[in-house]
Formats: C-alpha cells, structure tokens, sequence
C-alpha cells in the first residue's frame, strides 16, 4: 500500500436481513480481524434482525440502525417506512461522523442502505458486494457512487453500472478450504461412504421435506447411504409426525440423521456428495467450494426470482440437476436422487463441474479490494 504502509484502518460492515447478506459480511470481517493494518472493525445491522445474534457470536461491535423493506404499495406503512428510513440515515451519518471508518462495505439488504447513504455526506469511500446472479434493488442503487463493486456470478456484471467490477464469488468461511471430508465425517460420527445432505435453508422447507418424508424409505432400501436431513426449526416436529406415520423405524436406522438446525454447516457440507437445496447463493458457493452435486429446488417467492437464476446460472454449466418447486413430491426428488446414485460418472462430472465453479479466494480478494478502497488508492 503506497504512502501509508503504517496506517491502520477502521471499517464498518453492513448488511443483513438473511444469511446470504450475513455470513458474507462475517467471513470478510473475521479476515479484516486478522489483518495486521486493521485498526477496528464495526457492524451496522437491525438488532431486530438474525445479524444482531450472529454478529454478537462473531464478537464484533454491533452498532444497531432500525430499518425493513420498503412496502411495496403507497399507504400508511409506506409514509411510516419513510420516515423509519430518513432516522436511519441520520443515526448512520451520526456513526460515520463519531468514528470516521476509512472505507465502509455493504453487502445488501435495506439495512445497508443508510451506511452507504451517508457516506456520501461525508465523503466517506465504499465498497459493495452483491451475492446474487440478479442484484438487489439496494446494490443496484448505490453501485454507480461505489470505489468498487464485487459480485458472485459473472451474470449480474450486465446489471450493475460501475467501471471497478470484481467476480470474487461470495466470501465463505476458510474451514471449506481447510477441513477435509474425512475429518468432517468424523466430527459428525459418519462413516465413510456416500453421504446426502437435504435442506431447505435455516427456515426449512415444507415442499422439501414432504418430498423427503415420502422417498427416505425408498431411497434406503435401493442405496447404502447415509442421510442428513436438516428440516428447520419451524417443521421439526411436523416432520418427525409425519415420519412416524411413512416410515416408522426411521429411528432405528443409524444412516439417518434428522435435526432441526446444526450449528457447523461446514462439517456437514464438507461431508456431503450429493445435496439437495434452494438456491441461495450462499449456499450455492459453499456447495461449490465442497465439489456436491446439487439438486436444486429455487424458493419461487425470492425476490426478483433471484434463486432461479442462481441456479440456472449453475444448471447451464451442467453443474447440478434442477427441480421447480411446484414439481417436488417424493416421486421426483426419487428420481433426481436415483439418477446421480445410479449414473457414477454423472455423479462425477456434476461434483468435478460445481468444483470448477468454486471460488476459494473469495475473501482475501475482497479484503485486498477493500484495504485499496480504504488506502483511496
């Protein structure tokens, strides 16, 4: 860095509302944390928000702004959301004044808006990263005025306006670099053969564990695999009724593991062979980075339909199968389970093109990126 290869700098991170907003913000923050020119590092989120508990966790400063989505119809609620907006703006320039951050990074959700507001008041440089192959209406605003724009699929590059414009991938923790497939099974008490991880994200999915309730017992008796099945908090008990009614030994089957949340993804990613998903693109990245075939199920309410193209982008480079929502019952997750466990080289050719996919070096490039943001360089 130039002139000022002494200098420490101060950063605030924002962005929140879902994990795919978060957990990029994290991984960036822990690797600042460990950079010997960082002088301090301070998170703007909603306390109501997951960001709060998750950043809290991280053990960094969390500095609270109260800010939602904006309604989509003019009404009441949109005047009050108005005026939430316009106080958010005014406690970010009150942060950006009180502790003078050299360079901010936003990573989207509405609650990253005020910061990035405000720092055109002060004149403070930032830096964006969008993790979706359809960017969000908050990137998409705020990248013309951006030192520099990261963003995780080549795809969106087409609609965002910046000339300073990084195909990083998304940030993901250094254990998917770093933990073995071994190791993982491991620390999950698994053997060591053919593993098969289903989610539906922190929330669950209903469709997803209907799909999964009905083919379990299928599935077992065709294949010698094992299961892990993550069904989120909110159908934990409905799914353990309804199993109990399909498949009533399922409790006796040491090759299946139903929970509803873990707390290390990466053990559980980093045991997998083949997933089944939404299409976050967070989760698409850590799927990548672990070289799975993915059968993806897009969520059809995500905003802007970012999930389908998250996962078209990856089904065009034959680098996983894909199922539409309303198409998940047991008799198609079957099938799609069924063709990669029964075609070898399939199975082989989607992990070996999901791992061409990954981007390891994510983080430290955008960290890199930042410290020039900082340096005004």
């Amino acid at each position: 860095m130039s002139d000022s290869c002494n200098k420490k700098y101060t950063y605030f991170i924002t962005g929140g509302g879902t994990g795919g907003h978060i957990y990029p913000a994290i991984a960036v923050a822990e690797a600042l944390r460990k950079d010997e020119t960082t002088k301090d590092i301070y998170y703007i989120g909603n306390p109501d928000n997951m960001e709060y508990q998750i950043v809290k966790k991280a053990h960094f400063k969390f500095l609270p702004i109260k800010v939602t989505g904006m309604p989509r119809k003019v009404s009441f609620s949109f005047i009050k959301w108005g005026i939430q907006l316009e106080l958010a703006n005014w406690k970010a320039l009150y942060y950006l004044w009180r502790f003078k951050p050299d360079a901010i990074l936003g990573t989207g959700g509405y609650v990253s808006a005020p910061a990035l507001f405000a720092s055109n008041i002060t004149k403070t440089p930032y830096m964006i990263h969008d993790c979706d192959a359809q960017p969000g209406i908050v990137s998409k605003f705020v990248a013309p005025m951006a030192k520099a724009v990261s963003v995780a699929f080549e795809d969106s590059i087409k609609n965002i306006k910046n000339d300073n414009i990084y195909v990083n991938g998304n940030p993901i923790r250094e254990e998917f670099s770093t933990l073995t497939k071994e190791e993982a099974r491991k620390n999950l008490r698994l053997e060591n053969k053919t593993t098969i991880c289903i989610m539906g994200g922190s929330q669950g999915a209903k469709s997803i564990d209907d799909a999964t309730i009905g083919c379990l017992k299928q599935i077992f008796d065709k294949y010698d695999v094992q299961i892990i099945f993550q069904t989120g908090a909110k159908h934990y008990d409905y799914t353990l009724s309804k199993l109990e009614e399909t498949y009533p030994d399922y409790k006796l089957n040491k090759n299946l593991i139903v929970r509803p949340f873990f707390d290390n993804m990466v053990e559980v990613l980093k045991s997998t062979d083949i997933a089944v998903s939404r299409a976050g693109s967070l989760s698409l990245s850590e799927i990548c980075a672990c070289s799975i075939a993915s059968i993806l199920i897009p969520y059809p309410y995500a905003a802007a339909d970012h999930q389908r193209k998250n996962a078209t982008s990856l089904l065009n480079k034959n680098a996983c199968l894909y199922l539409e929502d309303d198409e998940t019952n047991s008799e198609n997750l079957f099938a799609k389970i069924d063709e990669l466990l029964s075609n070898s080289e399939k199975l082989s050719s989607i992990q070996q093109n999901a791992r061409s996919l990954a981007k390891l070096d994510a983080t430290k490039n955008i960290v890199e990126q930042l410290k020039k943001v900082a340096a005004n360089e």
